[in-house]
């Protein structure tokens, strides 16, 4: 390297396209990705409305609203200038003994929003990180009325809540990492799966066994924890509203605290604000992220109930023991303030609800398939159910020719677009992915 006069190295010369592309793949670990084959990748050079701008100048569709969390889609401009303002009065600053604004207004309007018991606000890194926030408050209010016993989870299959360790440890066991991290994770107590499927009776039945181990295990458990109505990325499964109605029961009449898992389901995806809205029920704990700030930046909150905060106050620690570096970072606060507000602000119920037909008109065509098992919509969220796997390199590479982008995952081929996207770019997505999952060699 030839250096300058004074003795510093030259600028560095920008990367071509090809040679961006070569660094990532011998440098960068993508997620779920294998770094001796990795999956190929595509380079975003920008991103507006519903629509990713390649380095080579093709534009795709964006039916993932990355992953979940683009609501309003990209570039919004109140979300651009919450940015900006924010970060000319201060980027971050730590919250131990400190506070600001931006936290402050986020905290007052998601008491406002959520349901009623809940009142204190636990602010977060992530989603992951806040279903920890979550558990840590279950184990330490139990702690703090003396019961150290109570120390397992009860949950049901087919859920998703995260990778860190005490999240994955409640994900599904079998779509899960629990064989990866055998003898490492916390032995849970899992349930069978949730049902009836959403919008089909519910019976005392499709509880029995979640009311049994509840029952069994009380004394052992620190809480409840599920995604409500929808579970994400451990099947994309509906379930009806009445079990959960039914496990709130359940837990009151155990004395055992819910935690509900709304990292991927708030903020209007399933065609309510929150998805316990479905049931009319509140947990002790609520967990929210992903499109909190709109997909702009990382951020999530852990809500709690004052008895659960008084209790774990009040208890031997007096003290809740977390405490990010970043929590409450001032920037992705002034984002997400911004952005509920957007949300709120916009008609949001018809646009989710027009999405939902739209997914259903265009995804219809799919159930016929011999290669579809299933093909479930419910709000913003359309999902075709193949009976194979998917070849991931083979289907990325067609979705990307049909100029939308589609990200699968095992036999789970799905859509949850942004609130704006215009019918005929829904269009788009539904089109491909019903020429997607006809062609068989898109399956492993």
């Amino acid at each position: 390297m030839t250096h300058s006069p004074d003795g510093s190295p030259p600028p560095p010369v920008p990367m071509t396209d090809r040679e961006l592309i070569a660094y990532d793949r011998a440098h960068i670990w993508h997620p779920y990705a294998s770094m001796a084959d990795p999956l190929p990748v595509h380079a975003v050079a920008s991103a507006s409305g519903v629509r990713l701008r390649l380095h080579d100048g093709r534009e795709l569709v964006d039916g993932m609203a990355s992953w979940w969390a683009a609501i309003h889609g990209y570039g919004h401009p109140v979300l651009v200038r919450a940015l900006h303002e924010q970060a000319q009065a201060m980027a971050h600053v730590m919250f131990g003994g400190l506070t600001h604004r931006p936290a402050v207004e986020l905290a007052r309007l998601l008491v406002e929003l959520t349901p009623a018991p809940l009142t204190r606000v636990f602010f977060a890194d992530s989603g992951s990180v806040a279903v920890e926030v979550a558990i840590k408050m279950a184990h330490q209010y139990w702690l703090s009325r003396g019961e150290t016993g109570r120390t397992r989870l009860l949950t049901v299959r087919g859920g998703y809540h995260g990778d860190t360790f005490q999240a994955m440890s409640v994900c599904d066991p079998v779509t899960g990492m629990h064989q990866a991290f055998e003898g490492v994770l916390a032995r849970q107590v899992f349930a069978p799966a949730p049902g009836p499927a959403f919008g089909q009776p519910w019976a005392e039945a499709h509880s029995a066994e979640f009311a049994r181990l509840l029952r069994a295990h009380r004394h052992e458990l620190a809480a409840v924890i599920l995604e409500p109505v929808v579970q994400g990325a451990g099947g994309m499964r509906f379930y009806s509203p009445d079990y959960l109605r039914r496990v709130r029961e359940l837990c009151d009449e155990t004395g055992v605290l819910l935690i509900a898992d709304e990292i991927a389901t708030g903020f209007g995806r399933t065609g309510r604000l929150f998805a316990c809205q479905w049931a009319d029920v509140a947990p002790d704990i609520l967990c929210l992220g992903k499109a909190l700030t709109g997909g702009t930046m990382t951020l999530a909150a852990t809500l709690a109930t004052d008895h659960v905060a008084e209790t774990i106050s009040q208890g031997r620690l007096g003290t809740l023991m977390h405490g990010p570096t970043f929590m409450a970072n001032p920037l992705a606060c002034a984002v997400a303030l911004a952005s509920v507000r957007l949300l709120l602000d916009s008609p949001w119920q018809q646009r989710v609800a027009a999405i939902e037909a739209g997914l259903r008109r265009g995804l219809e065509p799919c159930a016929g398939l011999g290669t579809v098992a299933d093909v479930r919509v419910l709000g913003a969220i359309g999902v075709v159910e193949t009976t194979r796997p998917v070849n991931m390199a083979a289907i990325q590479d067609f979705f990307v020719s049909r100029g939308v982008w589609v990200r699968p995952f095992g036999r789970l081929v799905y859509l949850m677009p942004p609130y704006c996207i215009a019918p005929a770019d829904l269009d788009l997505l539904t089109a491909a992915l019903a020429e997607a999952v006809a062609r068989k060699e898109h399956f492993a």
